[in-house]
């Protein structure tokens, strides 16, 4: 079976869309298969949008969506953060182009940049913010690199926050993260998911 983290999916493109509320903010979304998450966005992925838009909902500030699939957790960000910048990067084309889709039906394409990236290799600038809902099934090595990766593209202050579920490996995480910054931080937990904070 093709995975969301395939670089070219070879399955057949099929389109769907579906309307997402956050408060009295609708948000539509296109998806395929062969992305993550397709049907809805996933509870991991929305506890991180509302931990990172409850702390930081006044900040200006240039955010990197690490892995982001087509876009829900970067799009929306842009959207409810009002000064924000954000690059949304990821390693499937497919996702990508979705993305994109989502940022304009959004009515956010100004404030978004879309980059074609394998972890951090295509990534040059420094950042504020990086969020990330790491890839688990690639692999520890490649959910590793995304948190060193991260350590090396964040401005000094600078916050990373991961989703990740206990199950999954939210204590070898944290491990890592405390390793690379010093400090790592439960944000927020809830049903088996936890939000790490880690600063720079």
């Amino acid at each position: 079976m093709e995975q969301y983290f395939t670089k070219n999916p070879e399955t057949k493109k099929e389109i769907y869309k579906f309307d997402w509320n956050i408060g009295t903010d609708r948000f539509y979304f296109y998806t395929s298969n062969s992305v993550f998450s397709k049907s809805g966005v996933d509870f991991g992925s929305m506890l991180l949008i509302e931990t990172v838009v409850k702390e930081n909902k006044n900040s200006n500030l240039k955010l990197l969506d690490m892995g982001c699939g087509y876009g829900p957790i970067g799009v929306i960000i842009a959207k409810l953060i009002e000064n924000s910048n954000v690059t949304m990067a990821d390693v499937n084309e497919r996702a990508l182009e979705l993305a994109m889709m989502n940022a304009n039906e959004n009515k956010v394409e100004n404030k978004v940049r879309i980059l074609n990236s394998s972890a951090f290799e295509n990534i040059k600038d420094k950042y504020d913010i990086i969020v990330t809902n790491p890839p688990i099934r690639a692999g520890k090595n490649v959910v590793f690199s995304f948190y060193e990766g991260a350590y090396e593209h964040l401005n000094d202050g600078g916050k990373l926050y991961v989703v990740i579920q206990k199950k999954q490996g939210a204590p070898s995480s944290k491990e890592k993260i405390t390793s690379l910054f010093g400090n790592c931080e439960v944000a927020d937990k809830k049903s088996g998911y936890f939000i790490f904070r880690a600063v720079k």
